[in-house]
């Protein structure tokens, strides 16, 4: 074994064999990979080995369609058969809901050129003649389906790593990881050890062990999961002679089974409700090529759908059942990028659908080593999407719950129970009284709108339940005054004597004065977007900076990688040490007025100021700003202050009809301004003139702040979209985001976000056209639930359009 490797991965599974190969497809041939047993021993080898490129991220999406175009390439390369079998595929609706989720999810594609359509249940039965088309109501039919040998594509990536000049090092165990002072790792194993400039975990059932030798607890969880295989079936003897092809793949997502052409019989797969972890606090390092004991009452009402759904198997004999452990992260995506506070030590685990993404996986990872990018939007798969609060026990609830509606509906108003409340705020109860309908986002209880008694939340694809409510608190705040909570912001404190030059080279604005705030898009190397923050300059050594509360880990990810070494610079994640309030409407200022008594005029306190002061007897952080696009204050405390300015707030709008207002409405009033959000508008992808921020990038200031180069060169050639708000001529359904957006018939952009923005009573939609037609006012249209709706472009903000009441 060799004594030094540039990079180590452990793990020898097709997601570990994957980053291997990539990382000598691009020149790196220095990297070693250690298997504590034979490739394959973790779940690869027992998977059922089906992929697809369907995925309601299009991002992720993107990344599915390159593994599965990959195979051929590795196959001919390695010279190893992986048994590849492009069956094409259906995914199928029994009911009609079903259906309206798979139109917005075919829809997402069709700006990424996916091939898939809506056909209709006897188009599906005529396709494949085991289902009983009187069951369903519709289905998709995708051409880029099939499944594989797990052995032979793991092998596949193996031998065409070591065909480049990786090294693989068979039963060798991983015992400890240690970091030296220069950076590099010690990787100690069972046959010495590799000091290593890279780690990289890729252990599957076992990077949850691996990840604890280096202090962390990934969010990682094995589940049991089963299918069955049957004997020869005389059904599909017969198809294969009839037409000379082999059974297509379908998903029967209400039935939760999957089924597959394995040899002359078929496999069907379920994700039962009746869902079981297995080795839940720590896995044996002796488990290898086993399986568990099979246990078919667990998941006998599935496969009585299954059997109703597809009459065959009723007549067919069950040849074997594999019961085997998937890793799963709490929402199901995998777990991919750098862990935050360690030098190179990567993460490239929890990738339950491995013969899907992990060619995906395997490139953005590499990319990610070599480039310090993914070249990729891949927010969805970083580990660093969760924080400290993603626990053990968090993670055992969340991934039962997801494991067991891995193939239910979720809807885009639906907020699942599992694990919560986890984190909550001082005045949690006070807002739950007032009827406040709760969303959890980074492991925090948000209010997203407060319903009237009697009223409940039900779950659609269309407008729902909270229509009316939601448009009486934007209307409220358009029309008074209202308030909603704002905890959920991230909040970070920069504080030292090198605070304000190392800000100037982080961000891209013009940095505020002593008082002032500014809005300051962050970006990284090639000029993207990678944060949208508000800086505030306390006092030339401390600087509050405001951000999306879901990027918290990923954006102290960055900060903590580019911190001066001569300590001159902190930065701290306040998280709930500091809470938060928003008041906003033309009465905003009467309210603040009432429980102070400094000046707050416009002229005392104008747009964009903040200060320090007291409301009533709390001492509190006040920031003449707000994202609903209106007159309105942040106001910052410590939490033991929260219920008493809220308590005071209320009762000072009293007169005024103060209302209280969630996320939901503030959605509705942000639409009305254009204002885009972080991980929709504003991400990786984009650069800041196309995403409408260029007048806040300071191209002329004297720092030579991330991404300035290239910013500069997105000047000169004015990049290649603009982001643009739309009209929708909508019926009972809004843009959730991801829907094509056509001109003249012909699929141009894509919606970033959108809903109904009450006050000014239109469906709207945000998102990305090309800059050659962003300017055009007629021949626009978005599709909603597979429906082509004309829309009209919205040159200026529906609300305010020249900011007077926002300024003044």
């Amino acid at each position: 074994m060799k004594s030094h490797a540039r990079v180590v991965v452990i793990g020898g599974g097709v997601v570990g064999c994957s980053v291997l190969y990539h990382l000598t497809k691009f020149g790196w041939t220095d990297v070693v990979l250690l298997e504590r047993s034979e490739l394959t021993s973790g779940s690869t080898w027992h998977a059922a080995g089906g992929m697809h490129t369907i995925n309601g991220d299009p991002n992720v999406a993107k990344l599915q369609k390159y593994t599965v175009e990959l195979y051929k390439e590795i196959e001919e390369y390695s010279g190893q058969d992986i048994g590849l079998h492009m069956t094409s595929g259906l995914m199928l609706a029994a009911t009609k809901e079903r259906f309206d989720w798979m139109k917005s999810l075919l829809a997402k594609g069709k700006y990424a050129g996916g091939e898939a359509t809506l056909i209709s249940a006897q188009e599906a039965y005529e396709m494949m003649p085991l289902l009983d088309p009187k069951q369903f109501v519709g289905a998709v039919f995708d051409p880029h389906e099939g499944h594989l040998d797990p052995y032979g594509t793991t092998h596949a990536y193996a031998k065409s790593a070591k065909k480049n000049g990786a090294e693989i090092y068979l039963h060798t165990k991983v015992e400890d990881l240690v970091q030296l002072e220069d950076g590099t790792w010690r990787v100690i194993t069972n046959k010495g050890e590799i000091r290593a400039e890279h780690v990289v975990n890729a252990a599957g059932l076992w990077a949850r062990e691996v990840g604890r030798m280096v202090g962390l607890e990934l969010p990682v969880l094995a589940m049991e999961h089963m299918y069955l295989i049957t004997e020869d079936m005389p059904e599909v003897i017969e198809f294969n002679n009839t037409t000379g092809k082999e059974l297509m793949h379908c998903v029967d997502f209400d039935g939760e089974i999957y089924i597959r052409q394995e040899r002359n019989g078929m496999l069907m797969g379920t994700y039962e409700k009746d869902c079981r972890p297995w080795s839940p606090i720590e896995t044996p390092w002796t488990f290898g090529h086993e399986l568990l004991a099979e246990d078919l009452e667990r998941i006998t009402n599935e496969l009585e759908i299954g059997f109703r759904h597809f009459p065959a198997f009723n007549n067919a004999g069950i040849k074997k059942i594999i019961n085997g452990p998937f890793t799963f992260s709490p929402d199901g995506n995998p777990l991919v990028g750098p862990v935050r506070g360690m030098t190179n030590f990567w993460s490239a685990c929890a990738v339950m659908a491995g013969f899907s993404q992990g060619g995906g996986v395997g490139l953005a990872l590499a990319q990610w080593i070599i480039e310090g990018d993914p070249g990729f939007d891949v927010f969805a798969m970083d580990v660093c999407r969760y924080g400290d609060y993603a626990t053990l026990a968090y993670t055992n609830a969340k991934v039962r719950e997801n494991y067991s509606r891995r193939f239910s509906i979720r809807y885009p108003n639906e907020e699942l129970p599992a694990a919560r409340p986890l984190l909550t705020t001082p005045i949690y109860d006070k807002l739950k009284e007032a009827g406040a309908v709760f969303g959890a986002s980074y492991g925090l209880e948000t209010p997203l709108w407060f319903a009237p008694e009697g009223v409940e939340d039900k779950f659609s694809w269309r407008r729902s339940t909270d229509f009316e409510a939601v448009g009486r608190e934007a209307k409220a705040v358009r029309e008074s005054v209202g308030l909603m909570e704002t905890s959920g912001f991230a909040k970070y404190m920069v504080s030292g004597e090198g605070a304000r030059d190392w800000l100037d080279h982080m961000l891209a604005c013009k940095l505020p004065e002593v008082g002032r705030m500014a809005l300051a898009p962050m970006l990284n190397e090639a000029g993207k977007l990678i944060g949208d923050f508000t800086v505030a300059n306390l006092d030339d050594e401390d600087f509050l900076v405001i951000g999306s509360g879901i990027a918290e880990d990923y954006h102290m990810r960055w900060f903590e990688s580019h911190l001066p070494e001569d300590g001159s610079v902190d930065v701290e994640a306040l998280n709930l040490s500091l809470v938060g309030l928003s008041i906003a409407g033309p009465k905003s200022r009467d309210v603040l007025a009432k429980l102070t008594h400094l000046d707050v005029s416009d002229a005392a306190l104008p747009f964009m100021a903040i200060r320090e002061m007291d409301l009533g007897m709390a001492p509190v952080m006040l920031g003449r700003v707000s994202y609903t696009g209106d007159l309105g204050y942040e106001i910052w405390m410590r939490p033991e202050y929260q219920r008493y300015v809220f308590e005071a707030l209320m009762e000072a709008g009293a007169e005024f009809g103060i209302s209280l207002f969630g996320l939901r409405a503030l959605n509705a009033l942000r639409l009305e301004k254009s204002f885009g959000s972080w991980s929709r508008e504003y991400r990786p992808l984009y650069g800041p003139l196309e995403a409408g921020l260029s007048r806040f990038v300071a191209l002329k200031k004297e720092a030579s702040f991330i991404g300035k180069q290239a910013a500069m060169e997105e000047k000169l050639s004015g990049g290649a979209l603009r982001l643009r708000t739309f009209i929708v001529d909508a019926k009972d359904a809004d843009v959730i985001g991801d829907e094509p957006i056509s001109y003249k018939g012909e699929v141009r952009g894509w919606v970033t976000s959108g809903g109904f923005a009450h006050p000014s009573g239109v469906s709207v939609a945000i998102g990305y056209v090309p800059k050659e037609i962003a300017d055009e006012i007629e021949g626009w249209s978005v599709e909603i639930l597979g429906e082509i709706l004309p829309a009209r472009l919205q040159p200026q903000s529906l609300f305010d359009a020249n900011g007077s009441r926002m300024r003044n």
